[in-house]
């Protein structure tokens, strides 16, 4: 099947993206090399849906060069970068993705690197495994297993799993402390504020910023937040993180109060309808709001589009919604993740560890086809060792190594 993106002849800035991001992902490029002499995916076809821009294009070119087959679609209709598709298009991948595609369109395009049968998936949000199950049962034989990027599409997965219908095995990628130590809180802090920031052109210093939901990509969202000058307001619905984010120094309270006071918002929780129609009968007069989660639907963007008595797109990616009760609200880029869909994303020097993670665990699945036990599996500890390890070499650090006795000393209990 040939290729689908929007222009073929974007491909020389595309390609200058990717360049940049080899040069500045030390991991994926060692892999490159490794893969390049050992094939450890000679054979095999791998679908991967993730946003498609220049880091994923990078270890796209990194499976392909261990021998893989590749079938490649985005994973949010804003994220994907066309020039970039172009550039993996003249490299020899097959690519079916273009940005601002219609809901039906990112559906063909998920479907079109499913039927050429896959061994391994590769997935950011679960669409591509949610697919395989319903429309293409009869090619599930033919998958080893695959990886998922995300904390939502994990728990997609593990309420498959629960149900018993998850048929071939799922890495979670998301889980591997390489990943979400880094990736969600390093990675996500820093690209949510730089989409917000070249979005917006506004001072964050002095503003009333409202983060929704504290896991990792929440930390990261309040700490850059405060480092810009914020004054960082926390809702939570766990008690747990809820004393976490005090004891970092914020305000925590319901949404309902938050949205009286907030001049930015920012949700990072995975749920639905996180801002609704209570909380934007009360929203301060001017609030400007985004999603950091993984679908659109955390921000009430169906309630704002049915109720709101005037619209107005202010400037590039920021829409207004004028409320019945007088206020205008601001979002940023639809809804959608304000990172990919405003921005480029997480910094390359952390994809490089969350996309090493992915190729070996990859390479993991075909080693070990066949003998895996469960169908979720926690990334294997050598692999996030193993990145943790060459990371820091990387950065010149090393650090100590236990003596035998010292091992012997912390294993006499067990």
């Amino acid at each position: 099947m040939a290729s689908e993106i929007r222009d073929a002849s974007l491909y020389e800035s595309g390609e200058k993206k990717i360049e940049w991001v080899k040069r500045n992902c030390d991991l994926l490029r060692t892999l490159e090399g490794e893969f390049e002499k050992t094939k450890p995916f000679a054979g095999k076809k791998i679908a991967l849906s993730v946003h498609l821009e220049a880091k994923t294009a990078y270890l796209c070119k990194v499976l392909k060069a261990g021998g893989a087959d590749m079938y490649v679609t985005g994973s949010n209709p804003l994220s994907t970068q066309d020039d970039v598709a172009a550039a993996l298009v003249k490299a020899g991948i097959e690519v079916h993705a273009w940005y601002d595609c219609t809901a039906e369109e990112y559906e063909r395009h998920i479907r079109s690197v499913l039927e050429v049968g896959p061994n391994i998936i590769i997935d950011d949000g679960g669409d591509l495994v949610h697919m395989m199950h319903t429309e293409f049962v009869d090619l599930i034989p033919n998958v080893i297993g695959g990886c998922e990027e995300t904390t939502t599409g994990i728990i997609r997965l593990e309420a498959m799993n629960k149900a018993g219908e998850l048929k071939f095995p799922m890495v979670k990628v998301n889980n591997a402390d390489c990943k979400h130590f880094f990736d969600n809180r390093y990675g996500t802090g820093q690209s949510v504020w730089d989409g917000i920031n070249r979005t917006t052109n506004l001072i964050v210093a002095g503003k009333i910023v409202v983060v929704a939901g504290y896991g990792w990509c929440g930390k990261g969202t309040a700490m850059r937040a405060k480092g810009l000058g914020a004054r960082v307001i926390v809702t939570e619905v766990d008690p747990v993180k809820a004393i976490e984010a005090v004891m970092d120094g914020f305000d925590v309270m319901p949404m309902k109060e938050a949205a009286k006071v907030g001049d930015f918002f920012i949700t990072v929780t995975g749920c639905n309808k996180v801002i609704d129609e209570e909380d934007f009968a009360v929203i301060k007069d001017g609030a400007i709001m985004c999603n950091a989660g993984h679908f659109d639907c955390e921000i009430d963007m169906a309630w704002l589009k049915a109720n709101a008595v005037e619209t107005k797109e202010m400037r590039k990616n920021i829409q207004g919604y004028k409320l019945p009760t007088g206020q205008w609200v601001f979002v940023l880029a639809e809804g959608r993740l304000v990172n990919l869909a405003a921005g480029d994303g997480h910094p390359a020097e952390i994809m490089d560890m969350s996309f090493a993670i992915q190729a070996l665990s990859a390479k993991y699945l075909v080693e070990k086809n066949g003998q895996v036990g469960s169908m979720l599996i926690d990334v294997p500890r050598e692999v996030d060792n193993d990145v943790a390890t060459r990371k820091l070499n990387f950065l010149g650090k090393y650090i100590d190594k236990l003596t035998p006795e010292q091992e012997a000393y912390l294993n006499a209990g067990l």
